[in-house]
């Protein structure tokens, strides 16, 4: 990895260390990567990391670093990826950490070289589908904390919201004596957490009473979509965990609950549009992924080309 920059008027005499940790976001083990196994010059000259630098000086930071290519023969698309991050469409079904159960199979074993340890930017539950981030190193997983990530999913709900379109905002805690389920809660409870959801309505069945819903995340709170739409009177189809057929949560509300969630046999959230800010690169980047083909049985009329160019 290679980074250059030209020092400016606030860095002005100070250390290249500082330089390093605050504008590049360096941490001190790979400041030390940069010192005793690459380089560090100020002006095309070798230097010293606790050398000043003064305002106008280039800095070059340079250090090999093992980054690689994701395994190819996995069945899982990478959408995108470079030396530095991936974007990968994960399958329904699939935890994106390794876990107690799930070591061989998870997203990350599944895609890492024997040499190659993975960092996600995000995470989706296992049976969520679609788009994620995942960093090759320490340091571009560091970076991406300034990557302004913007995530936009789809969901096919029972019922039709009214508004068709507007803003979810209802703090969500962990339901006392429980340790999956979340319910939302007053902005006063100690234990909550400020959490806000956009939705607008995509496409409407009036005769199944079902609709498919886009949902814009302003916060990342676990299971914020299902949380909150479950809270205006809308479960995910296929929900488990929050739907009208769940133990917890289950309600009488939908008659046709049974076949719509045998229908999918999962719940009904994909991660369909991802944008983000590359920290290394400087530049803009978007990415979208279309309904996968176990949601279309629901709304097979869905196109994904004119939600885009709405």
């Amino acid at each position: 990895m290679e980074f250059k920059l030209v020092v400016t008027e606030q860095y002005d005499g100070r250390e290249i260390r500082d330089i390093m940790s605050k504008e590049l976001q360096m941490s001190r083990n790979m400041i030390k990567k940069c010192k005793l196994y690459g380089t560090v010059e100020l002006n095309g000259v070798h230097a010293r990391v606790i050398d000043p630098a003064h305002t106008g000086d280039v800095l070059l930071c340079a250090y090999a670093d093992d980054s690689g290519m994701l395994r190819q023969d996995t069945g899982i698309n990478i959408v995108y990826e470079d030396e530095y991050l991936a974007v990968v469409d994960k399958p329904a079904g699939m935890v994106t950490h390794p876990t107690h159960g799930h070591l061989d199979d998870s997203l990350l074993t599944m895609l890492s070289n024997s040499d190659l340890p993975l960092h996600p930017v995000m995470r989706l539950d296992r049976e969520t589908s679609g788009l994620l981030i995942i960093a090759k190193n320490g340091y571009t997983h560091n970076a991406m904390k300034n990557a302004n990530i913007q995530k936009k999913y789809l969901a096919a709900v029972y019922g039709i919201y009214d508004p068709s379109e507007g803003t979810i905002n209802a703090a969500i805690r962990r339901r006392p004596n429980s340790i999956m389920i979340r319910d939302i809660c007053p902005d006063s409870d100690p234990e909550g957490h400020p959490s806000v959801t956009h939705y607008k309505t995509l496409l409407v069945n009036e005769s199944a009473n079902t609709s498919l819903m886009e949902f814009t995340l302003e916060t990342g709170r676990c299971h914020q979509i299902r949380v909150h739409s479950l809270s205006q009177g809308h479960p995910l189809i296929g929900d488990g965990l929050y739907g009208p057929n769940s133990v917890d949560n289950s309600c009488d509300d939908f008659e046709n609950a049974v076949e719509l969630d045998a229908l999918v046999g999962r719940q009904c959230l994909h991660a369909y549009s991802l944008s983000f800010y590359h920290p290394i690169l400087n530049q803009e980047m978007a990415f979208v992924s279309d309904l996968p083909e176990d949601i279309r049985r629901v709304f097979p009329e869905f196109d994904l080309k004119s939600v885009r160019n709405k």
